[in-house]
């Protein structure tokens, strides 16, 4: 069955409200997340549409299997780098949901359920601001990724199905390999994981 998000907002309202709960959590990322909140209050365009060549929001899963302390990754049949699983957003889904559903198409990954407990049962665990290339073939000039990056659970021993027309591999990561790779995120995400892990559980809010 799709995992399924029970947000009401539109997804604009979504990514409004999810950034403003988020830094509340995070106020020190206020200034690496101006350019996010310059386009979302700024931008009368649609800030999810790929076209959008200012920027725009995707979605994306880090999928924990807590057991294990390993991280689900995969190796980007273009950009070749192992990431996170993740997107465009597509529609009027829930933002969560996108990520549930990136994560389930390019992995094939099974029982997929949000974090249990706190405020990352449905906020983002992190923002990422990135450069993307330019694509000609695409059409696609350089622009940038807002990246909400919302936090799922897994069983690692179950198998993974790849779909080999988005990614070359899937594969579960160690935290503590995973927290080496070469991108500034993953060291900041693997130690917002261990915070969070290391967290009494608490009742959403």
């Amino acid at each position: 069955m799709p995992f399924t998000a029970p947000d009401t907002l539109a997804p604009r309202q979504q990514a409004n409200d999810h950034l403003a709960r988020y830094l509340a959590h995070f106020p020190e990322e206020r200034a690496l997340l101006g350019a996010l909140l310059d386009q979302l209050t700024g931008d009368p365009g649609d800030v999810f549409a790929r076209h959008n060549m200012r920027g725009h929001i995707t979605t994306s899963a880090l999928v924990h299997d807590p057991e294990a302390d390993a991280i689900l990754m995969i190796r980007h049949a273009v950009l070749d780098r192992w990431l996170q699983p993740g997107g465009h957003h597509e529609g009027e889904e829930p933002l969560q949901a996108s990520a549930a559903r990136e994560a389930q198409e390019e992995t094939g990954v099974n029982g997929l359920r949000p974090w249990p407990h706190g405020p990352f049962l449905e906020l983002p665990l992190d923002i990422d601001i990135h450069a993307i290339p330019p694509r000609p073939a695409k059409g696609e000039g350089a622009h940038t990724h807002h990246d909400y990056i919302y936090l799922f659970v897994a069983d690692s021993t179950a198998p993974l199905r790849p779909d080999d027309t988005e990614v070359t591999h899937a594969r579960w990561v160690p935290r503590t390999e995973f927290a080496q790779l070469p991108e500034a995120r993953f060291a900041r995400l693997a130690r917002k994981l261990g915070a969070l892990a290391a967290r009494p559980k608490t009742a959403p809010r």
